[in-house]
């Protein structure tokens, strides 16, 4: 496809283009490429951005209706996106061709977001050119991409679309980019310093004032330089625009301090400039930096520690036999997170593969009908084997053309062992090695002879033998003690089960006062700590207070409450006649209104038997509250007491025996209610949508329907949305043909305190503020409830709510939510927050001391646990000539390991097959002498924020490691609040050398760690790599996460001199 094609796509998607999104339900929606941020946008009606995917984190475009969101609206003809669209089969079969998925994220498991295209036409060219901007963002050079991130920095506060930032936006976009602002006028000066009018910044302005507060902190860097490399170069530093670095200078810098061979050539020299220099006029023959566009090149990806050579594939080098090879392989690739519980996917498998893993794991059990994948012997997920064989099929090539091998631990017996090779020749067909290169070959085949090829690796079976049971084929030594070590293991876990719930105590119980981030206050909740668990009840409402403070003005929103009448008694009865006469219905209907007679009283107006009555309702204070009645001997707190009681009973008032039946409602009667959870012009499915976005069980609101005196109550329930009708029926309402209620508030206070249906309280009403601050969540990553399963052997029994795991929180406590001090539980592994206090700070203290308490009595069995359950497998580098599967550990948890992992696997262009050293090939060959390598670490732009600015210090390691820890590792000072620009200079920061005994299979390690609240190191980021492709000189090293995935802008500055021992 030529220049101009591409680019009328890219046009294209810049348009927009309309499709359906499929989340947890259908909605058509406006996707559109935002090229100055390069971004995907779901828009709605009015410009509304409520999703963002950034292109530098799509991983893959795939068409089809495999994936599972297309299968769950897909699969039952009964289901919602039929029903919604009233499609046909042949309709279904032709959205095959218009649906895609985009997966994207950072981490092992992806998130997704399905869409159905227009018509396939729409659909391919979306799918090409996501395509053409993935590849086009992988090669942009690090100025394109500052301007990017500059520009999605601005548009994150930019909320009126203005292209532009005021001085008080700015402010708080600031700690977000993990810098500190300075007290004073530090930003006015700099306002100052980039000619901003009314302390406002256009795009220009505002990438200049990055340019000087990036280059702010770092001009210590270039005192450095001053004195070393480049103080033959440099004049005056005061400035970023100050100063030049002339094109000889700089090809001299790269000749002899960087050790850079290609820089012979001028003319590369001169492209790499340009790059870096952004005003046009400037890009000629004989280029020029200034110092902070040589800072920019400093700590670019194309200044980068690894040596490029290594990153791309060297044919030559696959001709060796498979044996000559490092694998990169997977343990367990069916599963998502840990061995006893997790998921397996399908989707683990295409993650693995398009990573570059080329040995993969199948775990095969006997299935119901037909073979299944799971861990067996665990609570894992099973997944079908005709599935995995499918996925792999369509993905084993994606990364690498080199060959798969499909590692099969069998279990199966042989009718569906017989199954799986059917399934293998079906789906592969000429893929699947069957037999021999040549069979007369001394060697393995090379990856270069089995490019496109999946080998089977598998136990052989007899020919004669065809009764073998799976259970006789593991009667091995090896099998029986790993049986006897379960039976051992799960013996000592019953053992320990018994005596906890013989020593089960009750170590704190009573009342706390828990944050509910929906209302965004505490609520008292009952709350015990026991068996290493906190366990809550449900909420305690606290409205009995509030209303008995406003009971005297409940009645100003009662529909009968006509308040002070123009006439008085006059009014009240021709507004009574005229609605009941003629009438029989209407009988003892009445109104409530202001005395004009006795001021601060009240009167009933009531019509009785074609006449109207008028009784008065005294009204006095009494101990600084008012109290009503009609005679003495019953007094109520309220009107609306006053009027609910006689409702119910009969007014024996000067020989009369009447009850209050209907009301006279007051004209153009709006309620206050109904500014909040009553909606009177909204359709069943507007009622959905503002209930999804509310990600809790218990929200609800009421709305009016099309049909005379109906409602419907809509509520949040086990996370689908239902609907009840209420109809009006003489002066009740009637709720689901089973309630009656003498209003609406009366049904919803009834229903906040006792669950409706057996099911779920009244919990979060449902206003247009709650659903506008919902709109901007991204509810595919927000949890849908904060509640943990409970157990039903607990101590509060049936009023207990939820439980939090004491055991895998980190605790602390801070003034927080306008209290003077709040505990905070932090759960280790989903990230949720559990915020409590106490009315008594002493009280809460003896809370929080139970709780460090359990957290250090079990700190020291919680390792020997994990070391039970979970197996820690490391990168096996093993000085033979067999294939050496490096097992990586599980995908969910990726540690220092599986970097390391990643970090060997990144060699030879991540084909998954890297070359052993010559001297484990051959064993005449030599080892290659020890070297040193000396380090320092100078500095740091663009590290990760988690939501705060960052204290960070570096540590960087030597692998493999043994001795003395000095030996392979130093740690740099902790740099104080700024994680956009800290330098490391002086003399708390010396260089580091470090001696390696085997050059050829070291790893370099940098971690970056941030001090939390409890002064722990708290990890940030990393970047590992091969000792031998490290390069010399002032390098910059790209910085990942702990998945391996690159941080945008993320990099540290260091210093490498390299030397032989």
């Amino acid at each position: 496809m030529d220049d101009v094609k591409q680019r009328k796509i890219i046009e294209q998607l810049q348009m927009g283009s309309e499709m359906t999104v499929y989340q947890k339900r259908t909605e058509r929606i406006t996707v559109q490429v935002i090229m100055e941020t390069m971004q995907v946008a779901l828009t709605r009606s009015g410009d509304r951005i409520v999703k963002v995917v950034d292109i530098s984190e799509l991983k893959e475009v795939r068409q089809w209706e495999t994936f599972k969101d297309f299968q769950r609206f897909n699969e039952n003809r009964g289901s919602a996106f039929r029903r919604i669209f009233c499609q046909s089969e042949k309709d279904v079969q032709q959205d095959r061709k218009t649906c895609f998925t985009i997966f994207y994220g950072s981490d092992f498991t992806l998130k997704s977001l399905s869409l159905n295209a227009h018509s396939v036409e729409d659909a391919e060219k979306w799918l090409t050119g996501l395509e053409l901007l993935k590849q086009e963002t992988l090669a942009a050079h690090t100025p394109v991409i500052i301007k990017s991130w500059l520009r999605k920095q601005m548009y994150s506060v930019d909320l009126t679309k203005k292209n532009s930032i005021t001085l008080k936006e700015l402010k708080s976009l600031l700690p977000q980019m993990n810098f500190n602002v300075p007290s004073g006028r530090f930003l006015e000066d700099r306002f100052k310093e980039v000619e901003a009018n009314d302390y406002v910044l256009d795009f220009l302005q505002f990438h200049k004032l990055y340019e000087i507060l990036i280059f702010e902190n770092q001009t210590l860097l270039m005192e450095e330089f001053e004195k070393g490399p480049a103080r033959s170069i440099m004049s005056n530093i005061d400035r970023p625009d100050s100063s030049v670095v002339a094109l000889y200078d700089f090809q001299n810098f790269l000749l002899y301090q960087q050790k850079e061979a290609w820089a012979t050539d001028l003319i590369k020299v001169q492209n790499l400039m340009t790059i870096f220099i952004d005003d046009p006029t400037r890009r000629t023959k004989d280029p020029a930096f200034t110092i902070g566009e040589f800072l920019s090149f400093l700590f670019s990806k194309e200044n980068q520690i690894c040596d490029d050579k290594f990153s791309e594939i060297c044919p030559l080098d696959m001709n060796n036999p498979l044996s000559h090879y490092w694998i990169n392989s997977s343990h367990n690739t069916y599963l998502t997170g840990d061995q006893l519980r997790s998921e397996s996917s399908t989707e683990a498998y295409v993650r693995c593969l398009r990573l570059g893993c080329r040995c993969i794991e199948l775990d095969c059990w006997n299935g119901p009908d037909e073979p299944v994948i799971f861990h067996g012997r665990t609570m894992t997920s099973k997944i079908k084997f005709k599935d995995v064989v499918k996925a792999i099929n369509n993905h084993a090539f994606a990364t690498s053309q080199y060959p798969v091998v499909l590692s099969i631990e069998e279990h199966c017996d042989i009718k569906q062992q017989k199954m799986m090779a059917q399934t293998l020749r079906d789906v592969f067909q000429d893929k699947l090695l069957t037999e021999p290169l040549d069979p007369e070959a001394e060697h393995l085949p090379s990856p270069n002879q089995l490019k496109g090829k999946i080998i089977i690796k598998h136990q052989k079976i007899k020919e004669n033998d065809h009764t073998i049971k799976p259970e006789e084929e593991e009667e091995n030594t090896a099998v029986k003690i790993k049986l006897d070590n379960f039976r051992k293991i799960a013996n000592t876990y019953r053992e320990k089960i018994r005596k906890s719930k013989e020593i089960s105590l009750v170590e704190k119980e009573g009342e706390l006062s828990i944050w509910d981030p929906i209302d965004k206050r505490f609520y008292k909740h009952d709350c015990v700590i026991s068996d290493n668990k906190l366990y809550y009840s449900e909420e305690k409402w606290e409205e009995q207070s509030t209303q008995i403070k406003d009971s005297s003005e409940l009645h100003l929103s009662e529909p009968w409450f006509h308040g002070r009448l123009a006439e008085g008694r006059i009014t009240a009865e021709k507004l009574l006649r005229d609605y009941c006469k003629g009438t029989d219905g209407n009988d003892e209907t009445f109104l409530v209104r202001e005395s004009n007679t006795f001021i601060g009283n009240y009167c009933i107006s009531l019509w009785t038997r074609g006449r109207i009555q008028h009784y008065r309702i005294f009204c006095f204070p009494e101990n600084g509250h008012k109290i009503f009645f009609l005679k003495s001997k019953e007094c109520f707190p309220s009107m609306c007491a006053l009027i609910d009681y006689y409702r119910q009973q009969s007014i024996d008032y000067d020989r009369f025996n009447l009850c209050l039946k209907n009301f006279l409602p007051r004209l153009n009667f709006e309620p206050l209610h109904h500014m909040g959870w009553f909606y009177s012009n909204m359709s069943r499915a507007e009622a959905e949508d503002c209930l999804l976005r509310i990600p809790r069980d218990g929200a609800f609101l009421i709305r009016k329907r099309n049909e005379r005196d109906t409602f419907a109550l809509s509520i949040r329930s086990e996370g689908d949305i239902k609907h009840y009708k209420i109809f009006r029926k003489s002066s009740k309402y009637v709720l689901a043909d089973a309630y009656e209620f003498f209003s609406l508030e009366d049904m919803v206070s009834c229903f906040r305190n006792q669950q409706f249906a057996g099911k779920t309280k009244l919990r979060y009403p449902v206003t247009p503020q709650l659903v506008e601050r919902f709109c901007m969540e991204d509810l595919s990553t927000y949890d849908s409830e904060q509640d943990s399963e409970v157990i039903e052997d607990n101590p509060l029994g049936d009023q207990c709510k939820g439980v939090v795991d004491i055991l895998k929180c980190n605790a602390a406590r801070k003034a927080k939510h306008g209290r003077p001090l709040v505990v905070t539980l932090l759960n280790k592994e989903n990230q949720k927050l559990t915020e409590f206090t106490c009315e008594i700070v002493e009280q809460l203290d003896e809370w929080y001391l139970v709780i460090l308490n359990i957290i250090q009595r079990e700190q020291s069995l919680e390792k020997s646990r994990k070391a039970e359950v979970e197996s820690k497998t490391k990168i096996a580098i093993e000085m033979s000539n067999m294939v050496v599967y490096c097992q990586s550990i599980k995908k969910k948890t990726f540690d220092n390991f599986m970097q390391l992992n990643s970090a060997l696997f990144s060699l030879n262009g991540g084909a998954g097959y890297v070359l052993k050293p010559e001297w484990m090939r051959d064993p005449t060959r030599r080892k290659p002498a020890k070297q040193s390598i000396r380090i320092r670490v100078l500095a740091a732009r663009h590290l990760p924020n988690p939501d705060h600015i960052v204290s960070p210090f570096v540590q960087v390691e030597l692998w493999p490691n043994s001795g003395q820890a000095e030996d392979y590792t130093f740690k740099t000072t902790l740099f104080k609040d700024n994680g956009l620009n800290p330098v490391w200079l002086g003399p708390m920061n010396p260089p580091k050398s470090f001696e390696v005994n085997e050059p050829d299979l070291a790893f370099l390690r940098f971690v970056v760690f941030e001090e939390d609240m409890f002064s722990d190191a708290k990890f940030l980021a990393q970047a590992t790599f091969p000792f031998r492709c490290i390069c010399s000189g002032y390098r910059s090293v790209p910085l990942k996460n702990r998945f391996s995935e690159n941080l945008e802008l993320a990099s540290l500055l260091v210093h490498v001199q390299q030397y032989e021992v």
